[in-house]
Parts: C-alpha cells; structure tokens; sequence
C-alpha cells in the first residue's frame, strides 16, 4: 500500500512543516532542556507519501505503520465526494422553463 511521490507540491509542504514547527521545536528545547527533531509526515488525499518518510520514522522509537493513516487519508476522501454527490442528487432543484417562442430572430 506504500506510494511515493516526490512532486514540487510535497517537497514544498516538507519545507512549510518544517519551518512552521522549528519555533516550537526550539521553544521545547529551552524550556525542558530535551533533543528536538522535527519528522514531517505529509500523505496525500489518494494515501500518496513521501519518499523520505520511511526513513524519518525510522528515527522514532518503536514500530510505525503507514497503513492505517494512508487509510484515513482514502476513506476521507471518499467520504468528502460521497457527500457532494448525495448533495447534487439528492437536493430539489427549480424546475426551469424555457418559452419557446414562434418567432426567432
């Protein structure tokens, strides 16, 4: 269930997380005298991940699945276009008339 996808979108968003954290991760480091790391984890609405996301987990301690965020992701998605079709079919919409008229010009 592993998809990669190395796009200008996502190393773009690799870079946003980064930046938008590193106050926090600085912040943390001063306060409680800890080792921060910043791991951006950025997976696409289709479950699509970056390639470099296996290796930043790997720096975290324990067992980490991919699969069940990836399935999140999917079952989000669908959930979003489940709603706007149920929304085009299932609202009354007016009826419009159109007068033909005799003559056209």
């Amino acid at each position: 269930m592993w998809q990669y996808l190395q796009t200008e979108m996502f190393v773009k968003k690799e870079a946003e997380k980064m930046l938008k954290y590193n106050s926090l991760c600085i912040e943390i480091q001063r306060m409680w005298d800890l080792k921060c790391t910043i791991i951006p984890v950025i997976i696409g609405a289709t479950g699509i991940v970056t390639r470099s996301l296996r290796k930043n987990l790997e720096a975290v301690p324990g067992k980490h699945s991919i699969d069940s965020p990836q399935k999140t992701a999917i079952l989000g998605k669908s959930h979003i276009i489940r709603e706007v079709l149920r929304y085009y079919y299932c609202t009354p919409r007016p009826m419009k008339f159109y007068l033909l008229s005799r003559y056209s010009y």
